[in-house]
């Protein structure tokens, strides 16, 4: 069972930044990749970025790269994503969730594995 628990959203202008945390089970962070995922106001839910529990690796969605980092802190069991240099598009409710790659028709995506919780709201303005 995954258990995870999402905090740090606001609002911030843009160019700001934030730091979200993605609190989870010993088990799940000790076993699990972990990923953030975001959905938008009337568009569907998108990966954003995933590191692995075993080498601590990590995977971007093109449009965050070089502007967000994912992390996780071993003695917290905590997973972070420091988001920087922020845009309105960045704008969603962003949530954590265990998540594994799944082929797809253009190679391959990311999944959730978990059941969804609440997110975290991050809101951008000009």
């Amino acid at each position: 069972q995954v258990q995870v628990a999402e905090s740090g959203g606001g609002s911030v202008r843009a160019g700001g930044s934030l730091r979200l945390s993605c609190a989870a089970s010993e088990h799940t962070f000790s076993t699990k990749t972990l990923a953030w995922f975001r959905q938008a106001p009337g568009k569907e839910r998108e990966f954003v970025a995933a590191i692995s529990w075993r080498d601590g690796r990590t995977w971007y969605t093109d449009s965050v790269q070089d502007r967000f980092t994912i992390s996780r802190d071993n003695a917290k069991n905590t997973v972070y994503l420091e988001m920087n240099n922020l845009s309105l598009e960045d704008s969603a409710v962003y949530y954590c969730n265990a998540a594994q790659t799944v082929a797809t028709a253009e190679g391959y995506g990311w999944s959730g594995l978990g059941a969804w919780g609440q997110g975290t709201l991050v809101t951008v303005s000009s």
